[in-house]
């Protein structure tokens, strides 16, 4: 009895097995289990039916598994193994796996779970193979050729797309502009290659520009557990109920289609869904079972492809331990190791290989699924690179028989190659050079189409090198063979050229950093060109670029350049916007009646020069806007510029060089300021702040507008050559500029204050009398001496409309007065005022007027002028070289510097008061000057001050009192020297302060000592642009002035104030790294 069962038990396994071989025999045998569909696992579940009604009798796991199959003579598929029970599972896990519960961890190693992804992946991209990148359709089913995505364009599409005027020379360009995809990033694991001849069709028909096709190009995704390639969710092929459609008949000549021709098919469901394209066999297949290992290394060299590349372990010579070779080979391709990387597991791979495996598969390790990025390899140690490297391998060549190691390896094989190459050569000799027809034209005289068809071959030679050997970076590749044919034929220079480009130091600094280099180091054409070359031949390397790029940056940046809208338009200015500097003397001939000019003046057009300070200032208001929270689309209209002008003469500037007409050798400069931006708010109620120029009173604020040689005293020349502008500022004052500021065209109106001018200009303009004259103030209408009766309670009286018509009675005269009545009548009015200014106060020049007064009572303190009456100039010689002696002993000022600004700000001081003071004799005076200081200094910050209310309020506060008590000392205490009379400087800042004050919130801010300081830059801008013509002179020197005021030029000087030690690393960097503690010391680079 027992024996019958056991027999008929040994026929059922039997027969099973004979079902899962012919199942695994099958084209479905080559995908993992996971694939397979649900419903169609009849075999199986009869196994496990069988395996639970056996498992009574199911073996232990310490026992021996009986290899059924094999006595059977049957090959066992390698997925029934993974159902059998496996060592180190209990009894009662049998059930578990008999029932279909098993989990991947309890029955799958790493390698196996690895092996599965690699035939899953296998298995997808097989499927992505037999579609179209466009249309998604099977490619079998579209007559006519196939075409490569990534392919150049063959002669026939190219020609077809030519004639209708596409000059394509690619199908990833033709695909995205018809199919609007780009294919550029394509990878082999994602998209299909290829495309089916009627989307071929369509790109042909449409041009190469459109689509007149209802293609519908599919979204192509990575492959998952859901992918609807491997598992669609319904297969052409299942069963549906309905009829089965008649085949249509083929021709006689087609064999047809045998039974079991599966080998070539695609399994996708339980259908044989897709066919790879290329050749056909119509033979019966049947496809036997692979070795896991064997089906493993294909999948791997699918993803490789290093067959050719990486050398076999066979090559070794001698026969070394199984685990020493093990450790030099690559654990992806089985292959020794090139260019090897080790992962943060401590596992070997070659370079290319893992990346590959890693693209395909996901960034872990193949040895022991630990996570492992491409960031994350590193180089092994060199103890083992030398161990690999000393591997001794068998030449393959017949007939060599060398043993030569790793690193020579392949020089050995390249000097096979040179000999089989000469050999070749000496047959070339026999063949004819030239089968007749017209000479041959030498490379660069053919087009670029001639060219590509001549190089074709050398191309593909050298894109099959580049991808064996660098990587596929065919650029170095070629770049390295230019390099090396110039150096062949001794072209260094160039050489050196190209060698730094491709290094990445051929590029240099931005035309924009060189330009205000020069600029700021206030260096000629010569200079800069001469630093040009001295830095290249140096370093060999272009970083500095030439002075034409420079002059290309610069049109950017002057007045012109940029495109704006009056409304209304001004009138009596030009429309045009590309005006850039122009003659100053251009309405002369109507102005002053005929006379001949005997000054040369060169100027920017006041409007045109306005747009390009905004232009310069787009970052900072662009900022303004978001920092005061506005919608920056809201903010087109309601803009306010605030402009400050200034107009000094710069005295004598008088220079060696230069010819052309005889003119003053005395300069006067005219330049405005932007003192701030406004914006008026959505409630139509707020003005909102969104620029303020940080340094009102710096050079670099002040934007020059016209230069001209001509004296400051000079009223009617001066009057001429501002005329032009003044009408210009007027019409302004009554139009609205409309300019692109962020990309969105803005509103701006414009006011102007003229404060920036000192006293004498201010006279000039306003038609005053000199300081010297009875009527000492241009604020009020005070004489000097009822201003020293009464020195404090004055008020603003004077303004640009009154001393017009004072100037109509003076020169009228309609009251047939004399000269003193009318002088008296008109205030000191006696020449035609003709340009408007702000009635204030001149801080720097107050502040130096008020040092000189101090030095005055200085000396007179010290020959005690009191007790005097009146004193010989040989006692006041003797008492300024007195106090000039103390106060060079003591405070290190020099009688030479008296009286400029630094000597002011250093007298101006209680320790330049106890120095005084020691010559003084009498103890009262001391204390009288002491206090008399004190409430100077007090009240000095006032006026000064940026903002007073801000940085000074206490001092602000007191004011009043302070000038009043100062009054009261120079009416008592130094009545001496006060009485009938006062300067100019201390009645303003005893009477005006406050008022100017309260009225414009600063004075300091608005004084002239930006464009005082500018003067010296003048100076340096004419012997930086010496030329023989003052004319062109002049227009550089107002060029470069506009440019060192730029803010673009600025911020690249402050992002690079360390380029002279830049520029010492770039040309001597071993030198800098091994001086680093050394500081460089450049004077002025």
């Amino acid at each position: 009895m027992v024996c019958t069962i056991s027999k008929q038990w040994v026929y059922c396994l039997s027969c099973i097995m004979e079902d899962e071989s012919l199942e695994t025999d099958g084209p479905r045998s080559s995908m993992p289990a996971e694939l397979h569909h649900p419903h169609s696992k009849y075999s199986q579940w009869k196994f496990k039916l069988f395996r639970v009604r056996s498992m009574e009798k199911a073996p232990l796991p310490s026992e021996a598994q009986p290899e059924t199959g094999a006595l059977l003579g049957i090959s066992l598929p390698v997925a029934s193994s993974t159902e059998l029970p496996v060592p180190g599972v209990g009894p009662g896990s049998v059930m578990k796996l008999c029932l279909g519960g098993k989990s991947k961890e309890n029955v799958e190693g790493p390698d196996q779970r690895v092996d599965k992804k690699l035939q899953e992946m296998d298995t997808h991209m097989n499927h992505l193979r037999c579609l179209c990148r466009l249309c998604g359709k099977v490619l079998r089913k579209v007559k006519g050729p196939l075409h490569e995505v990534h392919d150049e364009l063959d002669e026939i599409s190219k020609g077809a797309l030519r004639r209708m005027g596409c000059k394509f020379t690619s199908w990833p360009e033709v695909i995205l502009k018809v199919f609007k995809v780009d294919v550029k990033e394509d990878t082999e694991s994602v998209h299909p290659l290829s495309f089916c001849h009627r989307c071929w069709k369509a790109a042909i028909r449409g041009g190469g520009v459109c689509s007149f096709s209802r293609t519908r190009v599919p979204e192509w995704r990575p492959h998952s557990s859901l992918c609807h390639l491997c598992s669609p969710k319904k297969s052409s092929f299942q069963r549906t109920g309905r009829k089965r459609r008649k085949t249509i008949p083929r021709a006689q000549s087609l064999a047809k289609r045998t039974r079991f021709d599966h080998s070539e098919s695609i399994i996708v469901g339980d259908k044989r869904a897709l066919r790879p394209f290329g050749n056909h066999h119509h033979s019966p297949v049947l496809k036997g079972w692979r070795k896991p290992s064997i089906q493993r290394e294909q999948w791997v060299r699918n993803i490789t492809h290093c067959q050719n590349d990486h050398l076999s372990t066979k090559l070794i010579s001698g026969k070394l331990p199984v685990d020493f070779l093990f450790s030099f080979t690559c654990l992806v391709c089985d292959h020794l190791l090139c260019n090897p990387v080790q992962s943060p597991c401590g596992h070997l791979f070659c370079r290319s290989c893992i990346i590959k495996y890693n693209h395909v598969l996901g960034p872990h390790c193949p040895a022991c699924n630990l996570p492992c990025a491409p960031d994350d390899l590193t180089l092994p140690a060199k103890a083992f690179l030398s161990a690999l490297h000393s591997l001794l391998l068998h030449c393959p060549r017949d007939g060599c028989g060398e043993q030569v190691r790793l690193d020579s390896f392949k020089a050995h094989c390249v000097g096979h190659e040179l000999e089989g190459s000469q050999q070749s050569s000496e047959l070339d000799n026999y063949m004819l050079a030239n089968k007749g027809g017209r000479p041959r034209q030498h490379l660069l005289s053919l087009t670029r189409r001639a060219q590509k068809h001549r190089l074709r071959d050398l191309k593909t030679q050298v894109k099959v090198f580049a991808d064996k050997e660098e990587g596929g970076d065919l650029k170095s590749v070629c770049l390295t063979l230019f390099l090396l044919a110039l150096r062949s034929g001794n072209e260094h220079r160039q050489a050196d050229e190209l060698e730094a480009m491709m290094q990445g130091r051929g590029f240099g600094l931005h035309p924009a950093v060189c330009l205000a280099i020069r600029v700021n180091t206030f260096l000629s054409c010569s200079q800069y060109h001469k630093l040009y070359r001295t830095v290249k031949a140096i370093s060999g390397r272009q970083i500095f670029q030439p002075l034409h790029t420079l002059r290309a940056a610069e049109k950017e940046l002057l007045p012109g350049f940029h495109q704006f809208e009056w409304q209304p338009a001004l009138k009596n200015v030009s429309p045009s916007c590309n005006v850039g500097i122009i003659n100053g003397l251009s309405g002369w001939a109507s102005s002053v009646d005929d006379s001949p000019a005997d000054t040369i003046t060169r100027r920017f057009r006041y409007d045109v020069a306005l747009v390009s300070a905004l232009k310069d200032l787009e970052e900072d208001i662009m900022e303004g806007l978001r920092e005061s929270g506005m919608e920056d689309s809201a903010c087109t209209s309601g803009f306010s510029v605030t402009i400050k002008e200034c107009c000094d003469g710069m005295g004598d500037v008088s220079e060696k060089h230069g010819g052309g007409p005889v003119v003053p050798e005395k300069a006067v400069r005219f330049s405005f300021t932007v003192m701030s931006i406004s914006v008026m708010a959505d409630d139509k109620h707020k003005v909102v702040n969104i620029f303020t120029e940080p340094k009102p009173n710096s050079e670099l604020s002040c934007k020059p507008l016209c230069l001209m040689f001509v004296d400051e005293s000079d009223h009617e020349t001066l009057t001429g050559v501002l005329a032009p502008i003044v009408a210009e500022r007027n019409a302004m004052k009554e139009s609205r500029l409309i300019l692109s500021i962020g990309g969105l065209p803005r509103s701006f109106r414009f006011y102007f204050r003229g404060t920036g001018y000192d006293e004498k200009m201010v006279r000039e303009m306003e038609g005053l009398e000199a300081s010297g004259s009875t009527y000492i103030c241009t604020l009020c209408d005070s004489s000097r001496t009822y201003a020293s009766q009464n020195m404090v309670l004055h008020a603003i009286t004077r303004s640009h409309e009154e001393n017009l018509e004072r100037y109509e009675i003076w020169r009228t005269n309609p009251f047939s007065e004399s000269a003193d009545e009318l002088r008296d009548r008109v205030k000191g009015v006696s020449a035609k005022p003709f340009m408007e200014t702000q009635p204030t106060l001149d801080a720097l020049h107050c502040d130096i007027g008020n040092a000189t007064e101090f030095y005055k009572i200085f000396q007179d303190e010290i020959g005690e002028m009191y007790q005097k009456v009146n004193a010989t100039r040989e006692e006041r010689r003797s008492w300024r070289s007195a106090l000039d002696k103390q106060l060079r002993k003591k405070m290190k000022l020099k009688p030479v510097m008296r009286m400029n600004g630094n000597y002011a700000r250093r007298l101006m001081t209680l320790e330049a008061v106890e120095v005084v003071c020691e010559l003084v004799p009498s103890e009262e005076r001391r204390e009288a000057l002491r206090e008399l200081m004190r409430l100077y200094l007090q009240m000095k910050p006032v006026w000064r001050a940026t903002c007073p209310a801000k940085e000074c309020p206490d001092q602000l506060c007191r004011y009043s009192f302070n000038s009043q008590h100062f009054a009261d000392l120079l009416s008592s205490t130094f009545k001496y020297r006060y009485n009938g009379k006062i300067t100019n400087y201390l009645h303003k800042t005893l009477a005006h302060v406050p008022e100017i004050i309260e009225r414009d919130g600063s004075i300091g801010a608005w004084a002239s000592e930006g464009n005082e300081s500018a003067n010296k830059l003048f100076r340096r801008f004419r012997k930086m642009n010496a030329r023989q013509s003052k004319t062109y002179e002049l227009e550089d020197v107002l060029k470069h002035h506009w440019l060192y005021t730029s803010k673009y030029l600025q911020k690249f000087m402050e992002a690079h104030k360390d380029s002279a030690k830049a520029l010492q690393a770039t040309i001597d960097p071993i030198e800098m790294q091994n001086e680093e503690d050394m500081s460089l010391e450049v004077n002025e680079f």
